[in-house]
């Protein structure tokens, strides 16, 4: 039977190694707002008409996982040719709709996220900002959090006061962006791998207010305009300009578009080099280890960083946290003796994320 660690045990546990990382996923969202944040929501609030075979699509497929479905459809649109030489115009369909479901995709988590921080409780961003002192707060120096979610939770969160308490919780929320003598108002720019040493937030998929402008990469803040960031980045898509998302289906697909961003890459390579780290350990909240993330998870594989601690929600032994403790165990085996890893599992409603 396994054994499953409390949150706090798990915290006692890795005092022993130099630095604690953060790796989160989409259930780092659901535990706040699980009405927006998953798939199964998003597709309901989803607007279809620009592409209106896709809800066929989706039933087909019995799935409401969109980057299931643009994977679905990519290569389908690559493959439909060899088995009809008429098919032509069904592939460029194909891979219309593939393109059109990313801009859903986009718009859809943009349309049905909190407008405003204030949305969402004040002791819940407290009770966040507990959960990620212990990995960007003073007693875990240089610990980083990498995050594969495009909504502005971690960023409210980071940006939002501390509990009025003798002891406030001080992060460090350093993400790379910054202003030089050529940065408009609006924004703050990334300022690049030679001034982002000290980086310790990566968002590690892109996020909805980071927006490739071309020469630069822009980060749309509250504090430069008084506008709420929800607010524009829908104006910023109705001027067709989209945020910095890899929305692919497939691995190989989102390591493709990680590399062609310089922003992206670095933060990849920030947890690359992480993860060969042997005296380090990391946190993975909310993932469940997929496959089409194993862009990242080889990084662990192949690494050197010699302990993982993996959240579970509910039974352990439920289909999904198999599968989860499936894939756990195969990194695990992916190393030898010389950089043994150590997978162990915590109960991630113990973490109280956003409170009890």
């Amino acid at each position: 039977m396994i054994h499953l660690h409390t949150f706090d045990e798990a915290i006692e546990h890795s005092a022993q190694f130099k630095k604690r990382h953060l790796l989160l996923g989409n259930g780092f969202s659901i535990a706040c707002r699980p009405k927006i944040f998953t798939y199964g929501s998003l597709f309901d609030q989803a607007d279809f008409s620009s592409a209106p075979r896709l809800p066929d699509v989706f039933k087909a497929v019995g799935t409401t996982d969109f980057e299931h479905v643009i994977k679905l459809l990519e290569d389908a649109s690559r493959i439909v040719s060899v088995y009809s030489s008429t098919a032509a115009t069904a592939a460029k369909q194909m891979a219309a709709d593939a393109e059109a479901l990313r801009d859903i995709l986009i718009q859809t988590v943009a349309n049905n996220h909190p407008n405003i921080p204030n949305e969402i409780a004040d002791e819940q961003f407290w009770a966040c900002r507990r959960f990620l002192s212990h990995f960007l707060g003073d007693g875990n120096k240089d610990g980083k959090v990498y995050t594969l979610n495009y909504d502005l939770l971690l960023y409210w969160t980071l940006m939002h006061d501390d509990m009025g308490f003798d002891d406030p919780i001080d992060l460090a929320a350093n993400d790379g962006f910054g202003r030089d003598e050529d940065t408009e108002p609006e924004y703050v720019n990334w300022m690049g791998e030679s001034g982002a040493h000290e980086q310790r937030v990566h968002y590690l998929h892109g996020a909805l207010h980071l927006f490739d402008a071309g020469a630069e990469l822009q980060k749309y803040t509250w504090v430069n305009t008084g506008k709420p960031l929800l607010e524009q980045a829908r104006e910023a898509m109705g001027a067709n300009k989209f945020p910095l998302f890899v929305a692919e289906g497939k691995s190989n697909q989102k390591l493709a578009k990680i590399k062609h961003s310089a922003y992206l890459h670095h933060s990849y390579k920030s947890f690359s080099s992480q993860m060969a780290q042997r005296n380090d350990a990391l946190f993975i909240f909310g993932h469940s280890l997929a496959d089409n993330d194993q862009h990242v998870l080889k990084k662990i594989a192949r690494g050197k960083i010699g302990q993982v601690y993996i959240g579970l929600y509910g039974d352990p032994d439920s289909p999904g946290n198999k599968q989860i403790r499936g894939a756990a165990t195969a990194l695990a085996h992916s190393r030898d003796d010389r950089a043994a890893l150590d997978v162990a599992f915590f109960d991630a409603a113990s973490a109280q994320v956003w409170g009890a």
